[in-house]
């Protein structure tokens, strides 16, 4: 969020500092006023238009990343941590675009399991 932020541009190409900062529950490290708002997406239209348009951008990622890597069927699961992403996970490995959150997740749970 804080590099979105950093770099905001008008139509001309020109750096934009917004004024004010409406944030979905979280709180990010820049000196720009805002407010953080639990389930934003809910009660803020900008924030819930942001949040489709994350979305529509990130399945779009997967879409491209599972011609790449078909093993991980990212077309199929955007990602998230489906039975068949954290079997495939499990048999071939991260890679550099799996987050790292996610990953210290599914492999903590895969042990407390006994898969690991």
């Amino acid at each position: 969020m804080v590099q979105a932020v950093e770099n905001l541009k008008d139509k001309n190409g020109n750096k934009v500092v917004p004024d004010h900062l409406l944030i979905d529950a979280e709180k990010i490290n820049l000196n720009i006023p805002q407010l953080n708002i639990i389930k934003g997406d809910a009660k803020c239209h900008g924030i819930a238009a942001a949040s489709i348009i994350a979305k529509v951008t990130r399945d779009r990622q997967m879409e491209e990343l599972d011609k790449i890597y078909p093993e991980y069927k990212f077309a199929k699961n955007k990602g998230y941590g489906t039975k068949e992403h954290v079997q495939a996970l499990l048999e071939y490995g991260p890679i550099e675009i799996h987050r790292r959150t996610f990953l210290k997740k599914i492999l903590n749970t895969q042990e407390q399991m006994g898969f690991i």
